[in-house]
């Protein structure tokens, strides 16, 4: 990205490492599977096999086949084309989509022929993008800093709700919302005392930020075991490895042109939400964008999500959580990333070990989510903070913070009422919240005072 729309000039916190320095292999194995506990990759495909009412078998192809096309593209991201910290996740943006296009395609795995189809189809547009730098020509234009700021500060506030309500305050089979409370408060509260004593210690304690995330997860699942929350016994029925099926051959694919549109559609609003991902990862990281790496991660998402296509997964984004993790464990070394797209493929190729980590009680990453959730909005406000708060700028924040806070706010029975094309745009509130901001810069004078008349 030109100097112009930089969004971080300065890093407050303390990297311990940099995102091109190695890191030894056990470490990076160690790293990369704490980014993937914290990405909850499995919950989409477990969503959509729940509302297309798909078959134990079906669900766990469609589950594993996600885990494949995180894998790969976030080796995709974070080794050959970006170049930066990154991960590839499944998005929840295209739920709503695949559901609509699967409901009019039969039942099974074949309902979701002509979703497959248009993945693999919009995919292609998507790489068509980056190779153009039409995208990049956008964000340079419409994304300064101040803008930049505000989504990155959205993106965090956004997630923090859905970690709250879905993970936490939602109770799933037996349980009650006092036992979540109780399992979210001892992962957070182990992550929180891992990381404060890390800092207290110095160099000393670098042990401590950087295996946080794990030994939370541990203290989680062994509380959770305590009041019978956790339990392994579905682990050791699954099956070690399962092979991947390929497209066509595997499962049946189809090319209909309304699906194909509609997923387009979806593609660009993933685009906003992705490009609010890398300016995180860039605020935390102390890394300007450049316009090359604008147009070699779109290319990536293309390609991420056409690979996804081929063996059955959903359409990819970058997944904002790791930046905080970053920030948290202080270690941006792009090798923890190759790490957790080794697990990624792993989780992908053994039904046993995806069980395991689907295993995990959603109240315990729910606590470890919610303070990642809360450390990338104030690396939006980081950004933000350097710049003068005039009346402009404030309404240039506040109304994308409004739409973000309103779009989850709003009762689920009108958004159903309304045209599906608005349903989809209006699905990512992180997508909603950027192009108000966006409107809004370009909309304002540069200079304005609300007050001077009663001045």
């Amino acid at each position: 990205m030109s100097t112009e729309t930089t969004t971080v000039h300065h890093y407050e916190g303390s990297l311990l490492v940099k995102p091109d320095e190695a890191l030894p292999p056990l470490q990076s194995l160690i790293l990369g599977l704490q980014h993937l506990l914290a990405m909850d990759i499995y919950v989409v495909p477990f969503i959509i096999s729940g509302i297309l009412a798909l078959s134990v078998k079906d669900s766990a192809f469609l589950i594993q086949a996600t885990f494949i096309a995180a894998g790969l593209g976030t080796l995709i991201q974070s080794r050959f084309l970006m170049k930066l910290p990154v991960a590839q996740g499944p998005s929840y943006v295209p739920i709503g989509a695949i559901a609509g296009i699967a409901a009019a395609s039969g039942t099974g795995l074949d309902s979701l022929a002509a979703v497959f189809g248009a993945i693999l189809a919009g995919s292609l547009v998507v790489c068509l993008l980056g190779l153009t730098g039409i995208v990049r020509k956008a964000v340079n234009y419409f994304v300064p800093p101040l803008v930049g700021g505000t989504i990155i500060f959205v993106v965090g506030l956004s997630l923090i709700p859905i970690g709250l309500k879905d993970n936490i305050f939602t109770v799933r089979g037996s349980g009650t919302i006092t036992e979540n409370i109780v399992l979210a408060l001892v992962s957070g509260g182990v992550l929180t005392l891992c990381v404060m004593f890390g800092l207290h210690l110095g160099k000393k304690g670098n042990w401590l930020r950087i295996g946080s995330v794990i030994m939370a997860l541990i203290a989680g699942c062994l509380a959770a075991a305590s009041i019978g929350r956790f339990s392994l016994n579905a682990v050791a029925q699954a099956e070690w490895f399962t092979l991947p099926h390929p497209a066509f051959a595997g499962f049946p694919v189809a090319f209909e042109l309304p699906a194909i549109v509609t997923m387009i559609l979806i593609y660009i609003v993933l685009l906003a939400e992705t490009t609010g991902t890398w300016f995180a990862v860039s605020s935390v990281i102390e890394i300007p964008l450049t316009d090359e790496q604008l147009d070699r991660g779109i290319l990536g998402e293309g390609l991420s999500c056409f690979l996804g296509g081929l063996f059955g997964g959903t359409p990819a984004t970058g997944y904002s959580t790791n930046a905080g993790l970053i920030s948290i464990t202080g270690v941006a070394s792009r090798h923890a990333f190759y790490g957790c797209a080794f697990w990624m493929l792993l989780f992908g190729l053994s039904n046993k070990l995806a069980t395991l980590i689907a295993s995990i009680p959603t109240p315990v990453i729910g606590g470890i989510f919610v303070i990642v959730s809360s450390i990338i909005a104030l690396s939006g406000l980081r950004v933000i903070r350097r710049l003068e708060l005039d009346e402009r700028n404030m309404f240039i924040i506040g109304l994308p913070v409004i739409t973000t806070l309103a779009l989850y706010l709003l009762p689920p029975d009108y958004v159903a009422t309304l045209p599906q094309l608005l349903r989809y745009l209006l699905s990512s509130s992180i997508a909603a919240a950027a192009v108000v901001a966006i409107i809004l810069n370009k909309a304002l004078p540069k200079k304005i005072n609300l007050y001077n008349d009663r001045q």
